[in-house]
């Protein structure tokens, strides 16, 4: 019965996406083809209402076959007119649903960085190019030694993609670890932390060059799933019981918004450090939230 159920709930989710899809759509294609700024601002912002109410309607999907009890912590003061980098750990696919159902309405509609060869994707490569999705361009160290000419250019075509954000208040997230942690993963990568894997700056610090004068301010959140990680088809089924959700804001210091991350030694070192740090507190702060639960 709780396939049955897992699947009948999929398919009113799929229901869902197609309902909000289409007028979301018609207004990207309305602000692509408005000469005047103000009118593609002003189509641009109900391409984010549409897309904020996918997500109410989704967690109103959820909420009704769950009974998942939230704890949450710091998401007082968060205004939507305002411009975030998003900071979290990664265990599970519903990480996103729950940043997502957190942070709806609070902060502006979530967005990140994605691959420039993914706009290609069916049905996601138009609903990212929709909603404004920063798409980069990355090029590898072999590639940059064939052509050294190249070298800052994709930094430049990701700062060109976020000039659009000036007039629009954005929620980028970025999840540090670069993949969902496990217990597999903590030993295969031998990592310094209990709950996490090791932070990655790049992404970060290309955030940060990119649309660092932007934001207003970074929001350090962690999630913990007190009764065991959460997988997407246990959302489904009904099985996603509790979860913590510690949301700490960090101010922006001028030397985070140098981009010279990949040139510049003792800045890269800096950034690393302050990370690190981070990510230290934040693993604490799980081991002590895992044992008040135990």
């Amino acid at each position: 019965m709780k396939n049955i159920r897992g699947a009948l709930v999929l398919f009113v989710l799929f229901l869902n996406t197609v309902l909000w899809f289409i007028p979301l759509i018609l207004f990207a294609v309305l602000r692509g083809i408005s000469p005047a700024k103000s009118s593609k601002v002003f189509f641009n912002k109900y391409c984010s209402q549409m897309a904020s109410m996918w997500v109410s309607c989704n967690s109103f999907i959820f909420s009704s076959i769950n009974k998942t009890k939230w704890n949450i912590k710091g998401n007082d003061q968060l205004i939507v007119e305002n411009w975030y980098l998003i900071l979290a750990n990664h265990l599970s696919w519903v990480d996103i649903i729950v940043l997502q159902t957190v942070l709806n309405k609070k902060v502006p509609f979530l967005k990140f960085f994605i691959k420039r060869e993914l706009i290609w994707l069916p049905f996601l490569g138009i609903a990212w190019w929709a909603l404004d999705m920063p798409f980069m361009q990355r090029y590898s160290k072999s590639y940059l030694e064939k052509f050294p000419n190249k070298k800052g250019q994709d930094i430049k075509a990701t700062q060109k993609a976020c000039k659009k954000f000036q007039d629009n208040p954005t929620s980028v997230i970025n999840f540090v670890e670069g993949t969902r942690c496990s217990e597999e993963k903590l030993k295969e990568t031998n990592s310094p932390f209990k709950n996490l894997l090791a932070p990655k700056a790049g992404g970060i610090s290309l955030a940060l060059s990119s649309m660092g004068e932007m934001f207003n301010k970074i929001l350090d959140i962690t999630i913990v799933y007190p009764d065991g990680t959460v997988s997407f088809w246990n959302l489904l089924c009904g099985g996603f019981d509790r979860v913590i959700v510690d949301i700490k804001k960090i101010e922006i210091e001028d030397w985070m918004l140098a981009n010279d991350y990949h040139e510049n030694s003792k800045n890269k070192e800096k950034f690393h450090s302050w990370l690190n740090q981070l990510w230290q507190e934040k693993d604490t702060k799980i081991s002590e939230i895992k044992h008040d639960f135990l």
